[in-house]
């Protein structure tokens, strides 16, 4: 894996555990990496209400951020709540690269 994919990927995390922290401190958090395609995904909070933040009202840079870090490689970020009343993120990144340099953000 190119370091510049996996520092993504690892931030990308980061800020998912993060984010499950904030919003829905102590539930369960899992996080699954399938290393084929660098596929993330942090599934947390099922059943927990969501605790509101000053990030809920559109000023929080996780999700955004997220989204430009795996758009730097060709990647994309899902994010949205989940049928169980959790939140998931989803990021895929190509281990090709995508004709840019693949500097980490």
């Amino acid at each position: 894996m190119p370091p510049a994919v996996g520092l993504s990927a690892y931030r990308i995390v980061q800020q998912g555990l993060a984010n499950a922290a904030e919003h829905a401190p102590g539930a369960p958090v899992r996080v699954a990496v399938d290393a084929g395609a660098v596929h993330v995904e942090v599934v947390n909070g099922a059943g927990r209400p969501a605790v509101p933040t000053r990030h809920d009202r559109g000023r929080g840079a996780g999700l955004p951020g997220m989204r430009e870090r795996a758009a730097v490689h060709g990647g994309c970020v899902d994010a949205g709540p989940t049928p169980d009343g959790g939140f998931a993120v989803r990021a895929a990144l190509p281990l090709a690269p995508a004709g840019r340099s693949g500097v980490p953000v």
